[in-house]
Parts: structure tokens; sequence; C-alpha cells
């Protein structure tokens, strides 16, 4: 019984506060589904951030100057592959990564999802892809 009590509060003070902000709640916005939630999410990153961030979880397969590892990752200097994304794509596939056996992947080594640091969060991500900016030739 009391619980149907503190239900009926509850509800009262819900509507009491649609009331009082002006109405009814608005429906979510809802963006096209074509549209990547990675994408949607992106804003620009930090170069400065970016740079730390990549040192700690990229350069050691892509080198603290971008310029690759043999071995290990490729020059992204000089990447075509990133020069034809848009910062919003190239989030994404960092977030995802690239396993060797991916027939894109002409190295045959696993990138592993995040730069193998599972505590980058997209933001971090946009952070890198702004420094990545700043290494392309």
């Amino acid at each position: 019984m009391r619980w149907r009590a503190l239900y009926g509060l509850g509800a009262s003070l819900v509507i009491g506060l649609l009331v009082a902000c002006g109405g009814t709640p608005r429906p979510p916005i809802v963006l096209p589904t074509s549209t990547p939630a990675v994408a949607r999410a992106v804003v620009a990153g930090d170069a400065t951030r970016g740079r730390q961030l990549y040192t700690q979880s990229c350069a050691v397969c892509h080198a603290p100057d971008g310029r690759g590892i043999a071995g290990a990752g490729k020059d992204i200097t000089t990447s075509a592959f990133i020069r034809g994304r848009n910062d919003p794509q190239m989030v994404e596939f960092i977030r995802q990564g690239r396993p060797a056996s991916d027939p894109a992947n002409t190295t045959k080594i696993d990138m592993p999802p995040r730069g193998g640091d599972p505590t980058l969060t997209d933001a971090h991500l946009a952070d890198i892809v702004a420094h990545l900016r700043t290494l392309q030739r």
C-alpha cells in the first residue's frame, strides 16, 4: 500500500515539474541513422593534448615523429588514408582499430582498438586526430 502512495507522489512531482517547465516533455532529437554515432559526437580536438596522448599510445608503433616503425606501424606523416578521412572518420577508425586479418591492412599487423589503451575516450581520440593533422606533410 505504501508503494502506491510513493508512486502517486512521484507521479505528482513529475507532472508538476512538467507544468512548471512549460508543458509536455520534448521528444528526443533523432539524427539520421546513416551518421555514425561518433561522427555526431566528435568535437574539434586539441592538438597539444593530442600530442601527449599520441606519445603515450601511438608512438610505440608509429614513432614519436609519426614516420612509422618498420614491422610495427606505418608512416602517418604522408598517409593518404589519414588525409582522405575527416576527423570523425579518423576517430571511428582509431576507436575500432584494424585487425591484421582485415584485407585493407597492408602491414598485416594488428592495430588495436583505441591504440591499445581502453581508457581513451572519444574526446581523447579527437585530440589525437588533431595532433595527427599537425604531422601531415
